[in-house]
């Protein structure tokens, strides 16, 4: 039998910390150890070497940024978020950029029964943090056609992403020229409360302008638009103009936003001359959307395994034989620009 993924729970709270203890032994997780501040938290890391760790960001001593920082080195474990975004969404998004695979929001920063609420998203994170390669591995495995076939006019970049994403995004958008000519948009999964403070932080470090999505925002070469959480991205198309249009239907897919949604919608508005682009993630969202841009003659690239924290959402879309090729994360900005 596989043996049960071990978990080291950090927070300040004793009543969060009694709450998480609850929740992941309830669904069967190992909880080999609680501590209360960062310098705690990185004697346990030492002694108990668990697999995964719940971090809180706002501790005394050393905080969660700092306990990130620390990890470093071979064999770290990987590193889950419990954060309220209301008045930690900066130090989230820096944490998330950091390195932390992923981030389960708080819903309250009160000591009370609501905090069960959180049970099922904190348990999916927890088994998704276990299969994620924490420091993926960089080597050049650069795969495209020998000759290049230019999209016949290409007119829009589309990227979906996940698990790792706001990392890969943190490598990926400042290597993007400033004179890009088509704009991009991007779906991440992440919480509600996250994308704008991660589009401005990446805004201030990429070359193009970086906005989080509003309703009516027209699109324009040297302009990349992330997502809201909690919200479908789609586009509308006049004759003179691309622009973004935010919307919650359809209401059963798994993810707010979601990449099969975008790409979709992306195919629709513009066939022939859409570039998708897949990135590290857990699942298979992109998978029909990436059909969807295939089928009307656009392009698909995909993250190579060896720099995917999770090697799922590219995966599902290689195996399907939809990619036209695949770029490692630090050789992607490369590999689209090829294909515009």
């Amino acid at each position: 039998m596989t043996a049960p993924i071990r978990v080291l729970v950090v927070d300040d709270s004793a009543f969060v910390r009694k709450v998480l203890r609850e929740v992941l032994q309830g669904a069967g997780f190992d909880v080999v150890g609680i501590a209360h501040d960062g310098l705690e938290a990185l004697e346990k890391i030492s002694e108990l070497k668990p697999d995964v760790i719940t971090l809180d960001l706002v501790m005394p001593n050393l905080d969660g940024i700092g306990v990130l920082n620390a990890l470093r080195g071979e064999g770290a474990p990987r590193v889950v978020v419990v954060s309220f975004s209301d008045d930690q969404s900066q130090l989230g998004v820096e944490a998330l950029q950091s390195g932390a695979i992923t981030l389960v929001h708080k819903p309250t920063s009160l000591a009370t029964e609501q905090l069960y609420e959180l049970s099922a998203e904190l348990t999916r994170a927890v088994k998704e943090a276990a299969l994620a390669r924490y420091h993926p591995v960089r080597s050049s495995s650069l795969k495209l056609p020998p000759v290049a076939h230019k999209l016949r006019d290409c007119r829009l970049v589309v990227i979906g992403t996940s698990t790792g994403g706001p990392a890969a995004l943190t490598r990926l958008l400042p290597e993007v020229a400033r004179d890009f000519p088509v704009p991009i948009v991007i779906a991440l999964h992440i919480p509600v409360g996250y994308t704008e403070e991660l589009a401005k932080r990446l805004d201030r470090s990429s070359q193009i302008e970086v906005v989080e999505a509003s309703s009516g925002l027209e699109l324009r070469p040297g302009l990349a638009v992330l997502a809201r959480g909690g919200s479908h991205l789609k586009l509308e198309q006049t004759l003179s103009r691309l622009a973004v249009q935010l919307d919650q239907e359809p209401r059963d897919e798994p993810h707010h936003p979601s990449g099969d949604v975008l790409f979709e919608s992306a195919a629709a508005r513009l066939p022939g001359a859409v570039l998708g682009v897949v990135l590290t993630g857990m699942g298979s969202d992109g998978l029909r959307g990436a059909r969807a841009i295939h089928a009307a003659g656009g392009r698909i690239l995909t993250e190579a395994e060896s720099s995917c924290v999770v090697y799922g959402m590219p995966s599902m879309v290689k195996e399907a034989g939809l990619a036209y090729g695949e770029a490692p994360l630090e050789e992607m900005a490369q590999a689209i620009a090829r294909e515009i």
